[in-house]
């Protein structure tokens, strides 16, 4: 046998690296082809021109043309955070929007509400109100997961706190029990 001319080729050569690499491209060519896997046959064949098709996902409602039941005076209601989510169970999500008046100046109050389709389809309406700005609240970690409406609130211990500065935080969590938003509070308000 003639010795070559040309140095030893590095791919020739197997380490760990090249064993490890392997493994994971053939871990991932099968997770891939359990995930994207042919639809079922059947031995019936359809009649010929006919076609299948499912419902399309209904959509939830967008907050544009909702009337907020707030007051804001010369200045607009702004959407400061929205979540979809089917909360009833009935098929057709829901939105669920928190809302204060777009002011210039200070910490507006917010309100959350839920909103669903009118009878029409084409109007938004407000169908819940969760947290009225009457309450003096501000609302963070705003959350819908599982049918379940969650939100910190920021709040004042009396009114002689200033609007700047909430000292109250309460967890709170909405859910549908068949006729209305039930509120449960997580912890008991403590001070911020």
């Amino acid at each position: 046998m003639q010795p070559s001319a040309v140095p030893e080729l590095a791919h020739t050569q197997t380490r760990p690296i090249h064993w490890v690499l392997t493994a994971t491209a053939v871990a991932a060519v099968v997770a891939l082809s359990t995930v994207a896997q042919p639809g079922s046959a059947t031995a019936a064949q359809s009649a010929t021109g006919t076609r299948t098709t499912t419902q399309p996902a209904a959509a939830a409602p967008g907050t544009a043309g909702a009337n907020f039941p707030l007051d804001c005076g010369p200045v607009k209601a702004l959407v400061v955070k929205k979540a979809d989510a089917d909360l009833d169970g009935d098929g057709r999500p829901e939105t669920v929007a928190v809302v204060h008046c777009d002011a210039p100046m200070g910490t507006p109050p917010d309100g959350v509400y839920v909103l669903t389709r009118s009878a029409d389809g084409r109007r938004p309406r407000v169908v819940a109100t969760l947290v009225r700005p009457e309450d003096r609240l501000t609302v963070t970690g705003f959350a819908v997961r599982a049918r379940t409406v969650s939100a910190t609130l920021l709040g004042y211990s009396s009114d002689s706190v200033p609007s700047c500065c909430p000292d109250l935080r309460t967890p709170a969590a909405w859910q549908w029990n068949g006729s209305a938003f039930i509120r449960s509070t997580g912890a008991a308000a403590h001070s911020v």
